[in-house]
């Protein structure tokens, strides 16, 4: 071979190279181009899940007034008789004003409407406060912290009595009624299943502990209808009646229960077991005005001072000392 052609040979050798490099990148990039990526997965979108059964808790409404202080305890008293067919029973409950506890006897009342039961109120202790939850009717008896009031509102529920149609029956293993006038009762014992005692108010230190159960839940959700206007009128007078302040009475009242609303005085008033007695009653007051009686042995009635007698005159015309 010439050396012309051996150099020419030579000098073609890197021009193959570089060709055959161009065809395996072309190859190779071939290769990678037709390569399948997966596209790349949407974005998660946060789907919060479902949320817990809620926790019961009193509507904020219901809160009618706090105090820095629990309740004085349940005052221990006897329920007086059901004054008419048709009137429920509404227990005693210490409520807050004028700075201080004062007691709301307990009453027979006239329901707003057939069909309808009373759910007490009751002091609970939320937030660090004592807040009082008002009672209400309704078609079921709610919730009212446990307490045991008596008389058939044993802590839950009431077993003092059940509609029948348009009528009321009462269980007189419970309620004080007379069947001489009152015909539809039944007899049914009543089974305490919370402590007894005479605590007031529900949860912080000394407080009933009890929560809600399901079927006061529901309660809770149905219709209410509020007090009466003479379930009101019977609280105001309560909170006007300085006898029934826990600062005077010191936790027995002498007004413990009433047969009727508002009535503080005259046939049916109950006093609490070691209260002093009534308060007397100002003559010519109006019927539930009540006063203070004296403390202590009852005061006496000061005797009349006695006059002399003048003496007697005698008559011009006649002489001697016979009287006119």
């Amino acid at each position: 071979m010439s050396t012309s052609r051996k150099s020419l040979h030579q000098s073609a050798l890197p021009l193959t190279g570089v060709a055959l490099a161009l065809v395996a990148g072309a190859i190779l990039g071939g290769c990678v181009a037709q390569v399948r990526v997966a596209p790349p997965p949407p974005p998660r979108v946060y789907v919060p899940p479902p949320p817990p059964p809620p926790a019961y808790v009193a509507p904020a409404v219901d809160v009618e007034v706090q105090a820095n202080e629990p309740p004085p305890p349940l005052p221990d008293y006897q329920q007086p008789p059901c004054p008419e067919d048709g009137y429920l029973w509404t227990p005693g409950y210490w409520s807050w004003g004028g700075g201080g506890y004062f007691w709301v006897p307990g009453t027979w009342v006239q329901p707003p409407r057939v069909g309808v039961l009373w759910t007490p109120g009751y002091w609970g202790f939320v937030g660090g406060v004592y807040a009082f939850h008002g009672g209400y009717w309704g078609p079921h008896v709610g919730f009212y912290g446990g307490v045991n009031y008596g008389f058939g509102y044993v802590g839950v529920g009431f077993a003092g009595g059940r509609w029948a149609g348009n009528s009321f029956a009462y269980n007189q293993s419970v309620t004080n009624v007379n069947v001489t006038n009152i015909h539809n009762t039944y007899n049914t014992t009543v089974i305490n299943n919370v402590t007894v005692n005479k605590v007031s108010y529900n949860g912080g230190a000394g407080g009933v502990a009890a929560v809600p159960t399901a079927q006061e839940k529901a309660a809770a959700q149905e219709s209410h209808v509020a007090p009466t206007p003479v379930q009101r009128q019977h609280v105001q007078e309560a909170a006007r009646t300085p006898a029934l302040a826990a600062k005077a009475n010191g936790g027995h009242p002498s007004i413990a229960a009433t047969a009727r609303p508002a009535a503080f005085s005259g046939p049916g008033v109950v006093g609490a077991r070691g209260a002093a007695p009534p308060p007397a009653r100002t003559p010519g007051a109006a019927p539930n005005a009540v006063t203070h009686a004296p403390a202590g042995p009852a005061a006496k009635t000061p005797p009349k001072p006695v006059r002399p007698k003048a003496p007697p005159k005698k008559d011009e015309h006649e002489h001697g000392d016979r009287p006119r």
